[in-house]
């Protein structure tokens, strides 16, 4: 009964007490911790708290299987299967934490730095794809499995799975080239060659998601993107010209037209979001002579694509009153029909 206790159930208390024990410290560390993240300035250590946060549990079930199997008395060739998938549990973890880790350096450093580099899905997944491949490589070995065979098989068995997903390999490396080309970057305004438009939500490794203006998702595969004809209205930059074509009668004289036009453009910049004053607002005659008005084309910048609606809105409205005030027509379109009576034609076609 003394050698079943000592050899079963010692080693488990002791093992669990162990892990009861860390967990406890755990708790009272992180929390700690987490009230001096917060004040400081940086956001380094914040990431790095909720990187190793949950991997950390099963650093504590580790080291409480590792306290157990030393004070028990398994037979070694046990011992050393249970060390293994203890080694395992540590390793696989830790590339995790490593991988999460990585990612979310990665994310804040672009974010903050405002380089050109789109942290996407696909970015962040290759990042941590290949530090969770070397971890799972690593602990293979550690189990005493070679890793050679394992790459000779993937290499003979790479052109077969190359062959039977063609369509995701080729949505993929067309996602990697839409990221390296910088063509299209998450938060672009887009619109495709087939008409939708929206804001680049994501790029992933199969598809890319646009969320259009009525707050709809547009899902396109990525080799369709790249082969596709696509407008980005925030290149090479954001801001954007847009035209308003005004027509009045032609009893109005075309300088004061002009005049009115610029003037209310100018008020109103400052004072309607989006409408920008550098380069300022200008009016030309263009497209010039009408059926039934004076044509004039007035030109102005906004912040960036949607900014263009309601800007329109609000200027429309500004020059209509003005043109109230001022006395100035917006003619409608009218016709002249001459009528002929049918005796006279018949005497003339006679």
């Amino acid at each position: 009964m003394w050698i079943d206790l000592k050899g079963v159930l010692i080693p488990w208390i002791a093992a669990i007490i162990s892990m009861v024990v860390l967990y406890i410290i755990r708790t009272l560390t992180f929390t700690i911790l987490q009230r001096w993240a917060q004040r400081t300035e940086t956001e380094i250590d914040d990431i790095i708290i909720k990187s190793i946060k949950a991997p950390s549990l099963y650093w504590i079930i580790a080291v409480g299987l590792h306290i157990g199997i030393t004070i028990s008395d398994i037979p070694d060739k046990y011992a050393s299967y249970l060390s293994k998938s203890i080694y395992v549990i540590l390793i696989l973890s830790i590339s995790i934490a490593a991988a999460n880790l990585s990612g979310k350096i990665f994310a804040n450093y672009v974010r903050k730095s405002n380089l050109p580099i789109p942290t996407t899905g696909l970015a962040n997944g290759i990042l941590k794809g290949i530090i969770l491949i070397l971890g799972l490589l690593i602990a293979l070995t550690v189990i005493g499995i070679s890793i050679t065979p394992f790459i000779t098989a993937l290499g003979v068995g790479g052109l077969a799975v190359a062959l039977a997903l063609q369509d995701t390999l080729s949505n993929l490396f067309a996602g990697i080239h839409i990221l390296v080309e910088k063509s299209i970057r998450i938060g672009d305004f887009i619109r495709l060659e087939t008409g939708q438009e929206g804001y680049v939500e994501d790029i992933t490794w199969r598809t890319t998601r646009i969320r259009m203006l009525p707050n709809n998702m547009v899902i396109i595969p990525n080799s369709k993107l790249s082969q596709s004809i696509v407008t980005n209205y925030y290149l090479p930059e954001k801001k954007m010209a847009i035209s308003i074509h005004i027509g009045v009668s032609y009893s109005s004289e075309p300088e004061k037209i002009e005049r009115i036009l610029v003037e209310e453009a100018r008020k109103a910049v400052g004072e309607v979001p989006g409408l920008l004053a550098d380069p300022p607002p200008n009016v030309r005659f263009i497209p010039g002579f009408g059926e039934s008005s004076l044509d004039f084309t007035l030109t102005c910048q906004v912040s960036e694509f949607t900014d263009q609606y309601p800007v329109q809105h609000e200027l429309r409205k500004r020059i209509l009153a003005k043109f109230n005030e001022e006395g100035i027509e917006i003619p409608f379109p009218h016709r002249t029909v001459y009528l002929r009576e049918e005796k006279e034609w018949k005497g003339r076609a006679g």
